[in-house]
């Protein structure tokens, strides 16, 4: 059975004063399946095209602390999942941000994720 679920895409804004952006992840949250999962992919020559200098080594580690925050480690371990996602989803002027939340239907939260990842950053 289908259920609904929303999804953000994580963005490289590598200088937030310009604009440009790349994607670099997806974050998806469908609470009928009780699931919350972010999949990441930093493309480094791509990203070095937007900003020779950008630090690839900080922005992975903020990538990873995006899939803690999902799997509940640390003072995520205090929320739900619909919060976590809320939270990282939420507007913010970083590096590391998340996009519009969009909506979609879904049997398998695990492989949406993965097609989204496919469309919409590999």
């Amino acid at each position: 059975m289908r259920v609904p679920f929303e999804y953000a895409v994580i963005r490289l804004v590598p200088r937030v004063e310009r604009g440009e952006q790349m994607n670099v992840g997806v974050i998806l949250y469908c609470q009928g399946h009780d699931f919350l999962g972010a999949r990441t992919h930093l493309d480094a020559d791509r990203a070095r095209a937007l900003s020779p200098d950008v630090d690839l080594e900080a922005v992975a580690a903020v990538l990873r602390s995006w899939d803690r925050t999902c799997d509940g480690d640390g003072p995520a371990r205090q929320m739900k999942r619909g919060e976590r996602f809320r939270w990282l989803a939420a507007p913010r002027s970083t590096m590391i941000q998340a996009g519009p939340v969009h909506t979609g239907l879904t049997a398998d939260p695990a492989a949406e994720l993965d097609r989204l990842m496919d469309a919409l950053v590999r």
